[in-house]
C-alpha cells in the first residue's frame, strides 16, 4: 500500500518543480506588457467635443438592449409555465 503513495508523492513533487520552471519562462516583463496593451482611447476612439453624448448615446443604447432582453426572457418563461399548465392538466 505504501508504493503507491510513494509513487504519488514523487508524482507530485516532479509536476509541482515543472510547473515553477514554467512559471519561470513563462513571465514576460513590464515592458513587453506594455508594449502588447492597447490603450482603451486607441481601441475605441471618442471624439473629444462629444464624448459626453456619445457616452449617453452608448449607456441608452445598452439599457434599451438591457430592457429587451428582460421582457424576452420573461415572455419566454411565461410561454413555457403556459405549456407546462396545459400538459399538467391533459395528464391529470
Amino acid at each position: 500500500m505504501r508504493d503507491w503513495q510513494a509513487e504519488l508523492d514523487e508524482l507530485s513533487r516532479h509536476a509541482t518543480d515543472f510547473v515553477k520552471t514554467v512559471e519561470m519562462k513563462a513571465k514576460p516583463s513590464v515592458a513587453s506588457a506594455r508594449s502588447v496593451l492597447k490603450p482603451a482611447a486607441a481601441r475605441f476612439p471618442i471624439a473629444e467635443s462629444g464624448e459626453r453624448e456619445e457616452i449617453m448615446e452608448r449607456v441608452a443604447r445598452f439599457r434599451a438592449y438591457q430592457q429587451r432582453a428582460i421582457r424576452d426572457r420573461e415572455e419566454y418563461a411565461t410561454s413555457v409555465m403556459v405549456k407546462m399548465k396545459a400538459n399538467l392538466r391533459t395528464w391529470s
